[in-house]
């Protein structure tokens, strides 16, 4: 490696990184290991939540869920 491309490499990885959270934050809905991942929660987890409340939308065996949604379980789950 040439002097600086090491951090060459590091500032495209980081830009890359910031897109890719910044196009996450945009997107209201999600999938269900997309959501899982939100909850910070396993998947298995996740589809627990469904089973205490959590609403998810289902149209023809797509699921999707909110992130609102989420937020709101969560924090009504919270003491």
């Amino acid at each position: 490696m040439q002097p600086g491309e090491h951090d060459i490499l590091k500032t495209i990885k980081e830009q890359f990184e910031k897109y890719f959270n910044y196009i996450n934050e945009q997107q209201e809905w999600l999938d269900l290991k997309s959501a899982a991942k939100y909850a910070n929660v396993s998947y298995n987890t996740f589809i627990k939540f469904r089973t205490l409340g959590l609403k998810v939308a289902e149209i023809d065996g797509i699921k999707r869920v909110k992130k609102s949604e989420i937020d709101r379980f969560l924090q009504e789950q919270s003491y």
